[in-house]
């Protein structure tokens, strides 16, 4: 039992390796053939006519410019490997300092909206499948396909001219507070700041799991089980809670442990419209700087969460469904 546990999470392990390696050999080929210029983003065109031919080349060495694309991500590779994830250009700091910092904002958003969007997705999905057919199951299939048509950062601007302009009853941006210290900042401020930019990705999540979840329960209700239950006299109640609950559960789990990856991908334009200082602002800013050692360290912490988020998942089946958990004992 217990050797088949650690090969088995040692062959996730490998896994992961491989899938954080593919994205940062991606965002590094990505980097590499993008067309914009390192010294006229971060310097300027201005500034660079001023400039002597030696100073030009201290940049241009500062950047990596002159640098072969292999030699670099050889030497970024290596570097991390030994531990040491580079010193962003832009930030001029420790890459790990530069994303500890940003992630500590972005998960307030990752958490809130990713909780919200499970909870709200499932209820919904099986109260349409309980009335399906009926009024508020068309009513929950029409606003989820309005949903999962909607650009996350549509619905965040259209949240910030409501909440943020026209009530002006929530922040229009950043994190915390304009002016106050960082020991003056409290819970409750770093919460109705990030009550609109979770809101907008929350939404947006709910749609895949509310629909996957309304089938499901349509599914049961159609099954052999239920039809005997019935004739036994058993509540609609009791029957969803009994027998759909459960059967449904499972495809949410994985559904909701999947859409991490699409909540942070989001998320990056939904930092965009609030100004808000997390992850995916940052990765915005390393693509545009061409800071090559902040966006690879990025890749590799994102892909790394989205990789865990699906092994916790394939973890909890088998406390949701005994038949799994048996199957995996044989």
């Amino acid at each position: 039992m217990a050797g088949r546990i650690a090969k088995k999470a040692a062959g996730q392990f490998m896994k992961m390796l491989l899938l954080m390696a593919g994205a940062s050999l991606a965002a590094f080929l990505l980097l590499s053939l993008s067309p914009i210029d390192p010294l006229q983003q971060n310097v300027g065109q201005a500034a660079l006519g001023s400039m002597s031919q030696e100073q030009i080349a201290r940049l241009e060495a500062y950047w990596g410019v002159d640098t072969p694309p292999l030699e670099r991500f050889a030497a970024w590779a290596g570097g991390m490997l030994r531990g040491d994830w580079g010193t962003s250009l832009l930030y001029r700091q420790p890459v790990l300092s530069v994303i500890g910092a940003k992630l500590a904002n972005s998960l307030w958003l990752l958490v809130l909206s990713w909780v919200i969007s499970g909870l709200l997705g499932f209820g919904l999905g099986l109260l349409a499948g309980a009335f399906a057919g009926r009024w508020p199951d068309k009513l929950i299939k029409g606003w989820s396909m309005v949903i999962a048509s909607t650009p996350a950062f549509w619905l965040a601007l259209l949240l910030l001219m409501i909440f943020g302009v026209w009530l002006g009853v929530l922040p229009i941006g950043l994190s915390v507070p304009i002016g106050l210290e960082s020991d003056a900042v409290t819970l409750a401020d770093r919460l109705r700041h990030a009550v609109l930019p979770a809101l907008a990705l929350s939404i947006t999540g709910t749609a895949s799991i509310t629909l996957h979840t309304r089938e499901k329960v349509v599914e049961i209700l159609g099954s052999d089980a239920v039809l005997f239950a019935r004739a036994r006299g058993e509540s609609q109640k009791s029957i969803v809670l009994r027998h759909c609950l459960r059967g449904a559960l499972l495809p949410a789990i994985t559904l909701q442990f999947s859409s991490l990856g699409e909540i942070f991908g989001s998320s990056v334009l939904v930092e965009q419209v609030f100004s808000y200082p997390g992850l995916g602002q940052a990765a915005v800013a390393a693509g545009l700087g061409s800071d090559l050692p902040l966006l690879l360290g990025i890749t590799v912490i994102s892909s790394g969460m989205v990789f865990f988020a699906n092994f916790i998942a394939d973890c909890l089946y088998g406390l949701v469904d005994p038949r799994i958990r048996k199957g995996a004992h044989r």
